[in-house]
């Protein structure tokens, strides 16, 4: 079975109470669909379905590695380097999000 060999870069372990939406698309005055928080740094970009794919840019801008779900009951999360899906249950708590402006 694979592992995920950044698990020394999460920072981030208790998920922010609230989140108004993805970071770039904010600033930019774009729209995204899902969003993603880096467990790195607790940069909210939104996914690759997103038109910006925002949370993907970060990474590999920063090189942080992994990200996880801020979507209602969603808790997984991903390693773009190890191209991994995990659950860290050491990550806690439940982000409130704005509807996505892409309404699907």
């Amino acid at each position: 079975m694979a592992t995920c060999t950044h698990l020394d870069q999460i920072e981030i372990t208790q998920l922010p109470e609230s989140a108004a939406g993805c970071e770039d698309c904010l600033r930019e005055g774009t729209k995204w669909l899902h969003l993603r928080i880096c467990l790195t740094c607790g940069h909210v970009g939104c996914c690759d379905d997103s038109p910006a794919k925002h949370a993907t840019a970060h990474a590999h801008a920063t090189e942080h590695q992994l990200i996880r779900s801020l979507e209602p009951g969603e808790d997984w999360c991903w390693c773009f380097a190890d191209q991994l899906a995990m659950r860290i249950p050491e990550i806690k708590g439940e982000t409130r999000i704005p509807k996505s402006p892409l309404g699907w």
